[in-house]
């Protein structure tokens, strides 16, 4: 009750006077370095903070300002009792002492540290031609009686180069496999990707293949487990982790328990995983069952239903025992007691594999999704495409400049547990959206604007397949966002500017640590990232004009240009800066 209170006096904007509560994971959490503290206060209440533990003072400072308030924030090195002593216009005091969880919010030490990559399996490299008409025996089509009844166009196999055709969105096949992803797994080493977020891969009904039909086998257009086996292990080999996707909340209509259904009706064993409203009925009919969002090929799966459950923590333990090293989440929120199921999913997934990673496809600000007993992190669709997207077209600065931009940065960062921004997995673009250039207009400096925004960000930046390309693709109207990659025309510019940001992601400490703000006015935009003097000073401009940035004492030197600043450093229009301390 106290972190809705928490989020809804951020939400509001009301005056809260220096606050803390151990038992909210957005002031308490585990990090690889040590326990975060925070304390949300009044602006310029608080003169000094300390954390006070078994004798030793650590040091507080200011992490986030906005709207009226500020965010200060401390580390304590271990799991005990503390106390915060401040300082502030009214004199010192003391909070405390407090008693933190036995079990907080921990981040992954491996999560957050290097850059992610999402592949769309049917789209990203055909390795093997010889597996591409068994796409057709599975097809939803074969199932489909409504489908067939209609006389609606049929699936079909489409050659690499083919323009997209009125089932492009899921049932035009362009052969993508396994043994293409395992054919470039090289090249995603060497742009510098250490996460890979797979679409399914599992027997399904299309070409995206949400509609599952086995979740216990590797779709045969797309390969074979032994095959499956050999992409894990060298992906590992590369130092790459990889994420499976898990759907949950419906079926395909070729799955085993509703063909079962449709077959023996209320006989069947399995009449109770569905919510059935008549019978006999044919498949494809939505009005006879209830459907994801009234689509007939998607049967939602009764979650309420302890077989249910059971055999779905069973097929995402299976995997994860498998090697895979976490789980991305189709539409959790739609699942009936959604959050007992992944309650338990992390518990039993968790007692497999004590690093693995969970991620739930919620596109909003969910802050009561993520923790110890649900997921580690969002699809973060809330800061690339609210806030980074945003600022990146270049917007007046009175509807979407720098402060406005930094205050929603910050209020984001003060709602969620610094354990889940640490892992945050942030991305612009996916299968589900048009690609960043086509939003921007087909602007590249805007485009690279926001990459390198995005990159500067806590978290992992998760990149979808062929944006590194400055490929086009609008979602609407035929989701030209998936089309397949044009290889031989992949932009060098572009991808090398990718692999510049990679490579800071993964060499740089201060992109693994805190966030904090610094400066917004107009077009302007700059925070800091890390502690000390490694930290990183970022700063960017959504402006056709330079902007001025006056910086902190000292020589700081920019990561991309080399060129050293003092004083100030002039950021260039739709440009950016990855400042660090100069050594002398």
């Amino acid at each position: 009750m106290k972190r809705f209170h928490l989020a809804l006096a951020l939400f509001l904007g009301l005056a809260l006077a220096q606050t803390h509560d151990p038992l909210d994971p957005a002031q308490f959490s585990a990090l690889p370095e040590g326990y975060s503290v925070r304390l949300l206060a009044g602006a310029e209440e608080v003169r000094e903070a300390a954390l006070l533990q078994g004798g030793r003072v650590f040091p507080m400072a200011r992490q986030l300002a906005f709207s009226g308030k500020e965010v200060w924030r401390g580390l304590l090195p271990e799991l005990g009792p503390y106390e915060i002593r401040l300082k502030t216009k009214a004199g010192e005091k003391r909070l405390g002492p407090y008693r933190p969880p036995a079990r907080p919010f921990r981040a992954l030490a491996w999560v957050g540290v290097r850059g992610g990559y999402q592949v769309f399996p049917d789209r990203f490299q055909n390795g093997d031609p010889g597996n591409d008409a068994l796409a057709l025996l599975d097809d939803e089509y074969n199932f489909n009686q409504v489908w067939q009844e209609k006389g609606g166009p049929r699936p079909y196999l489409a050659r690499w180069q083919d323009p997209p055709g009125p089932m492009h969105c899921c049932h035009q096949y362009y052969g993508g496999d396994l043994a293409g992803l395992e054919e470039r797994l090289p090249y995603l080493k060497e742009l510098g990707v250490g996460l890979l977020y797979l679409n399914p891969i599992f027997r399904s009904g299309s070409a995206h293949g949400y509609d599952t039909h086995d979740y216990l086998q590797v779709a045969p257009r797309l390969g074979d487990e032994a095959l499956l086996r050999r992409v894990l292990d060298r992906a590992h080999a590369l130092g790459i982790r990889v994420l499976f996707d898990f759907v949950p909340n419906h079926t395909g209509l070729g799955f085993f328990a509703f063909q079962d259904v449709v077959k023996r009706g209320r006989a069947s064993p399995y009449w109770n995983w569905y919510f059935v409203k008549r019978y006999p009925f044919k498949p494809g009919d939505a009005g006879a069952y209830e459907a994801w969002w009234g689509v007939g090929s998607l049967p939602k799966l009764n979650t309420a239903n302890p077989e249910v459950r059971a055999y779905l923590l069973s097929v995402a333990e299976r995997w994860v025992r498998f090697g895979f090293d976490g789980i991305r989440v189709d539409v959790p929120e739609d699942l009936l007691e959604a959050k007992a199921f992944f309650r338990e999913l992390k518990a039993r997934v968790r007692a497999i594999n004590p690093e693995a990673y969970l991620v739930g496809e919620i596109w909003r600000r969910a802050p009561d999704w993520v923790g110890e007993e649900a997921f580690d992190s969002l699809m973060n669709y809330a800061l690339g495409r609210d806030i980074v997207l945003r600022y990146a077209q270049g917007l007046h600065p009175a509807l979407f400049g720098g402060p406005r931009a930094l205050t929603l940065l910050s209020e984001a960062y003060a709602l969620y547990p610094e354990a889940a921004s640490a892992m945050g997995f942030n991305l612009i673009s996916s299968h589900d959206t048009s690609r960043l250039l086509s939003d921007l207009g087909g602007d590249a400096a805007k485009a690279r604007l926001a990459w390198a925004l995005l990159f500067g960000l806590p978290g992992t930046p998760v990149v979808f397949q062929g944006e590194e390309c400055a490929l086009l693709g609008a979602k609407d109207p035929d989701d030209l966002q998936r089309r397949p990659i044009p290889w031989g025309t992949c932009d060098s510019g572009m991808r090398g500017f990718f692999q510049g940001l990679y490579r800071l992601k993964a060499e740089e400490p201060a992109l693994k640590g805190p966030f904090a703000t610094y400066l917004a006015e107009g077009g302007l935009l700059s925070f800091f990232r890390g502690e000390g003097e490694g930290r990183l000073l970022l700063a960017f401009n959504n402006q056709k004009a330079p902007a001025s940035l006056p910086l902190p004492q000292g020589a700081w030197r920019d990561l991309f240009s080399g060129q050293v600043y003092e004083g100030q450093a002039e950021v260039k229009p739709l440009g950016f800066l990855y400042l660090k301390k100069a050594s002398r």
